[in-house]
């Protein structure tokens, strides 16, 4: 996983992380719950901090983690393998 640029950590909300992702073009489209249940159950997610009652994210870390993400769209999970 990517580190963090020297300028410092970009901490940003899962929200803010779902509107960039679109925004640069990562991914058609991404929604803040997508994002959220990404952080709960993929463990190469960036590490989500508590602020207040939001969970942040360092942006840095996150857009390498969505660059480098393989997708597989229309693919279900609830079937087990």
């Amino acid at each position: 996983m990517a580190k963090a640029t020297d300028e410092g950590p970009d901490m940003v909300s899962l929200r803010e992380v779902a509107r960039r992702v679109v925004a640069e073009g990562i991914a058609n489209s991404m929604s803040h719950q997508r994002v959220s249940q990404l952080a709960r159950e993929d463990p190469d997610f960036p590490p989500v901090h508590r602020v207040g009652r939001s969970n942040s994210v360092d942006w840095h870390l996150a857009q390498s983690y969505f660059r480098s993400r393989v997708t597989q769209q229309g693919k279900r999970t609830d079937l087990g393998k």
